[in-house]
């Protein structure tokens, strides 16, 4: 279904390059290219959205991008042994996933691009483009060893920094960021593959981005005299003409995504790419594309936890990928990488998507993952250096991350809660930048009150910003021997259930039978209790989600004044292992409705001093993108909530305020 070109004969191709610099020389076999079949590219009538595509690119019709599929995966004479792994193959009621379309654009694209290598003002031709390659990797290095790079990093997890302007469920990112730049902060941070998304139509992006993180991190390495990453070329591949490419462009590595590519496809696409000294980073979702990887004889294999058709998540594929290889007795736990007696695992195994905390970064640790992909959260970050320090990649800085029951609470700010919000639009600006708690107010007597519908609008806003169905289950977590030690293992389960944006809704003494009823209406994944409920309403069982109780700590008290470790002491005294965690906020003396919406701050150091008696707590009340900082820093409180400190008018979020508290208390948490 590919024609085999001749570049240099009528009969045969044979070329060869050799990279005398190369670690373990890799030479360029005997090549037979394998191109795009010639696909009618006609204007079309009916074309199909391509909201980035440069102006200069064609546009095509759903007949055309289906064509390019079928010849792509065989024309006439595929089957079932080479593409059954390929969602909706042979069924002629099959639409195509967006996956699909994106490849099928890439096929059509480069079968022009191709075709433009007979013209002088063309495309370089695969001749030229191997010569460049060649003369570019003497002039700035050899090419780095995918496997060796991730497998040198152990026991620390490797960590693949993304640049992704944007994408096709995310829209926009960061289309404003520079290429370069960025990879150079990355490299800083400790990332040892910087990968660049090239694919200009949905991801904005270029083969020049690409160059540009190779050239700067070259650069920044050599003045440093250390080892530079590796650049990997995100895109949707489909020939060894785009292998080539990446190569004269600076590549050390590119993706081969094996749900949209054909087995034996996949075979030459690895086995050339490994003749000019690339060893694939192989993208697996499904079991049965493992299969597919490991036959094709993949080294390096990486588990999108983003299902690419219908861009749903599920952070548990890459373990059972991982318990998969287990099953077959395959080596790859990346653990074993640092044993000394030079036996290293045949497998890296990597988790792709999804990811943007330490609490990620440990969990595919524990399960031998040797490297972590992250791009969206890092692109978001106001400080993407912070960022990656906070990931915790080495296994020390996690396990010294972490309160250890019995003792202080001095684990830093986790949770960022952005509340009194009333429309999906502010509510995903939070979530963009952020936050992981997403409040809505049911008390009556709030400006920011919330109906039923405007809270559905939002749910499902936030869950498909999380790329899910359904509410966010946190772990059940059983009493210990005290109220503060299963507090403590409460807050980190939610730390690990937040880490994709939950939504809140706040109760201020209302029945507990009408919680309920609107927790299953809106479809809310946790309860906030504002009111005189009392500590043991928080319990679980009373909503079927967990709740977080309020404290309110008072203004204008009378009699004698209390230390803030008395007051703290007293609350301490109070609290039950019913609610998930502890919220304070402030209240204002003769209000008997409880607290909130006060625009005050209260006495930070009664926060200081439980989280010293082993307590994390959220505090709320009067925090603003000006005090965030210094509430972080100094304070260093488990959890930090706002509402009118970034408001424009009440229940109305100004975007920019909302962007800055985020980014400020992150940037502080890393910093503190």
């Amino acid at each position: 279904f590919f024609m085999q070109i001749n570049l240099l004969a009528s009969s045969s191709f044979t070329t060869f390059l050799h990279y005398d610099t190369i670690p373990n020389t890799h030479t360029l076999h005997t090549i037979k290219q394998r191109q795009h079949p010639k696909t009618t590219t006609a204007t079309a009538t009916t074309t199909m959205s391509t909201p980035s595509a440069p102006a200069d690119r064609p546009q095509y019709t759903t007949e055309q991008l289906q064509n390019a599929l079928h010849n792509f995966y065989g024309g006439a004479e595929s089957s079932t042994e080479t593409c059954g792994h390929i969602y909706g193959y042979n069924d002629p009621n099959h639409e195509m996933s967006m996956l699909q379309k994106i490849t099928a654009t890439a096929i059509l694209d480069y079968d022009g691009k191709i075709s433009s290598t007979t013209s002088s003002s063309g495309a370089p031709s695969m001749e030229e483009l191997l010569e460049q390659a060649k003369q570019f990797h003497d002039k700035h290095g050899p090419i780095l060893p995918l496997q060796q790079i991730i497998q040198s990093k152990s026991p620390s997890t490797a960590l693949a920094a993304e640049f992704k302007r944007a994408s096709p469920s995310k829209g926009d990112i960061a289309p404003h960021l520079n290429a370069g730049d960025q990879a150079g902060v990355y490299y800083g941070a400790g990332a040892s593959v910087i990968s660049v998304l090239t694919e200009e139509r949905w991801f904005k992006g270029s083969l020049g981005d690409l160059t540009s993180a190779r050239m700067n991190t070259t650069t920044a390495a050599n003045k440093e005299n250390k080892t530079r990453p590796a650049i990997l070329r995100k895109d949707f591949i489909t020939s060894t003409y785009q292998i080539a490419e990446a190569a004269a462009g600076g590549a050390d590595t590119i993706l081969l995504i094996v749900a949209t590519t054909p087995s034996n496809v996949l075979k030459e696409l690895i086995s050339f790419a490994r003749s000019v000294g690339m060893e694939p980073l192989v993208e697996v979702h499904a079991l049965i594309e493992l299969d597919v990887a490991l036959t094709a004889g993949a080294k390096v294999i990486g588990v999108n936890n983003r299902n690419l058709h219908t861009f749903q998540l599920d952070l548990a594929q890459t373990e059972k990928v991982a318990e998969e290889l287990k099953k077959r007795g395959l080596s790859y736990h990346h653990d074993n990488c640092a044993l000394g007696n030079g036996d290293k695992p045949q497998i890296s195994l990597c988790a792709l998507s999804g990811m943007s905390s330490a609490h990620d970064v440990d969990r595919y640790r524990k399960v031998g993952v040797g490297m972590c992909l992250i791009g969206e959260s890092l692109m978001r970050a106001s400080d993407p250096s912070l960022a990656i320090r906070g990931l915790c990649l080495d296994p020390k800085d996690y396990e010294s991350s972490q309160s250890i029951s019995g003792g202080a609470y001095t684990g830093g700010t986790k949770i960022i809660k952005v509340c009194g919000l009333t429309n999906a639009d502010d509510a995903l600006v939070a979530c963009r930048a952020g936050a992981n708690l997403i409040g809505i107010i049911f008390a009556e007597k709030s400006k920011r009150k919330v109906s039923i519908d405007q809270a559905k609008e939002i749910v499902n806003a936030v869950r498909k910003f999380g790329e899910r169905s359904d509410r966010v289950n946190v772990d059940n977590v059983n009493p210990n021997s005290s109220p503060v030690s299963t507090l403590v293992a409460k807050c980190q389960a939610l730390e690990r259930a937040s880490l994709r944006p939950l939504v809140v809704g706040v109760f201020q003494n209302h029945p507990l039978e009408v919680v309920k009823e609107i927790v299953e209406k809106c479809g809310l994944d946790m309860v906030q209790l504002h009111g005189s409920e009392g500590m043991e309403a928080a319990n679980s069982n009373n909503f079927g989600v967990p709740a977080l109780r309020v404290v309110d700590i008072e203004l204008g008290s009378d009699g004698e004044p209390k230390s803030s470790s008395d007051i703290a002491s007293i609350i301490l005294k109070k609290v039950t292992s019913d609610p998930i965690a502890i919220l304070l906020d402030t209240s204002i003396k003769g209000d008997k409705q409880g607290g909130g919406g006060t625009g005050k701050t209260f006495d930070w150091s009664i926060a200081e001093s439980l989280q010293n008696m082993g307590l994390p707590v959220i505090i709320a009340g009067g925090l603003t993108p000006e005090n965030i900082g210094e509430a972080v820093g100094n304070v260093r409180p488990w959890g930090v909530d706002v509402a009118g400190g970034v408001e424009a008018s009440p229940g109305v979020k100004d975007h920019d305020k909302v962007q800055k508290f985020v980014g400020g208390a992150k940037k502080a948490a890393v910093e503190a």
